[in-house]
């Protein structure tokens, strides 16, 4: 009996230091491109609302805000969080998983279906080339403003950051996540504190919670209103990520990492910035940067450079679920798949897709 006792409680120990350990994952990979947009995405939406040279006023602030929290809420959190990561075929998730569900709903294939598919999954293929080369590219060359310097050396840094990035995919996802997980854990909690020390600069910033503000903006705006709106999407590129990942980390550690971590410091951060917007509207030209300390500064560039590299992960672990998905329904021909993983049978590298991808970010890069 005692035997079995402790046999039972050794059991869910480890279950349960399993699901931290992909939790932590989740966050590390799944989170990395949409935990950087704070970095850009509500600049971009208020600069674009107020327009060139004219003021930012409340009214805007308050709009891009409520726009940016329910885009959060219905896009991300409803529907990827709560309802695709439900819809998971042999726990795969992403468009073709979408497409073999919705074909096997009708009981017959259908083309339109598949087209559908194929489009989602190329798109997201373009995207998993599109992200590495313009998020690391964008960090590196941030480092210009603290090292003026290394300016003739930005491409040939971006280079060799994306070569060894693609280089390590071979350890698999794991081992990658284990790495990335605490760095990303250290910048949502940043974000955290930098958004919670800013919110009293004017604390009314927390009205944006109400969906009027936004519909209102919408409304009196016109043709910048929906211009802005495609500028607040901003916030939740690499939502998709979610979903294509499912089958590297498992749906309750992707929902708990997001509902219970990521979710509040985006919002917490955003809120923040918009305080410190109101209260100094100047500070708009770079309202992430301007919520750190001057003495702060430099060690937020470099996490933030991190956070941008680690960004990149997120797109690479989904094309790699993706090929082999498309793989497996006769859309493409058969690839190798390396299984990097003994316990979970997601985690998987396919090194000819890891080198397509390669060349295709770095001739974007040099291309750029």
């Amino acid at each position: 009996m005692t035997a079995s006792v402790t046999s039972t409680e050794g059991h869910e120990g480890t279950a349960s230091s399993g699901f931290w350990a992909l939790t932590l994952g989740s966050i590390g990979v799944v989170f990395g491109d949409i935990g950087t947009s704070p970095l850009y995405a509500f600049r971009e939406a208020v600069s674009g609302a107020a327009g060139h040279g004219q003021p930012v006023t409340r009214a805007i602030v308050l709009g891009v805000l409520s726009l940016i929290l329910w885009a959060l809420f219905t896009v991300v959190t409803a529907k990827y969080v709560l309802l695709l990561l439900r819809a998971d075929n042999n726990g795969e998730g992403g468009t073709l998983s979408l497409m073999a569900l919705g074909q096997r709903a009708l009981g017959r294939r259908s083309w339109v279906l598949m087209a559908l598919g194929v489009l989602g999954a190329s798109m997201f293929i373009g995207d998993s080339m599109i992200t590495p080369a313009i998020s690391v590219l964008s960090a590196v060359e941030g480092l210009k403003l603290a090292a003026p310097a290394l300016e003739h050396y930005v491409v040939p840094l971006t280079v060799f950051i994306l070569v060894v990035l693609f280089s390590v995919q071979s350890s698999g996802t794991a081992r990658v996540a284990s790495a990335f997980g605490p760095v990303m854990v250290v910048w949502f909690a940043v974000l955290a504190v930098l958004g919670l020390v800013h919110i009293g600069d004017d604390p009314s910033v927390l009205a944006a919670i109400n969906p009027l503000y936004g519909i209102e903006f919408l409304l009196t705006h016109g043709t910048i209103g929906l211009v802005t709106l495609g500028a607040v999407f901003l916030a939740v590129t690499g939502g998709e990520a979610l979903y294509a990942d499912l089958g590297h980390f498992g749906r309750k550690p992707i929902q708990f990492g997001w509902m219970f971590f990521v979710l509040p410091a985006l919002l917490i951060n955003y809120f923040g910035q918009g305080a410190l917007v109101l209260s100094n509207p100047s500070a708009i030209e770079s309202s992430f940067y301007r919520m750190a300390p001057d003495v702060l500064l430099l060690p937020l560039v470099a996490l933030a450079t991190a956070a941008t590299v680690i960004a990149s992960q997120a797109v690479i672990t989904g094309a790699f679920s993706l090929v082999r998905q498309a793989v497996q329904l006769g859309l493409l021909p058969r690839f190798e798949v390396r299984y990097t993983s003994e316990s979970h049978a997601g985690q998987i590298y396919l090194p000819r897709v890891n080198r397509l991808l390669l060349i295709g970010v770095l001739l974007l890069v040099l291309l750029f």
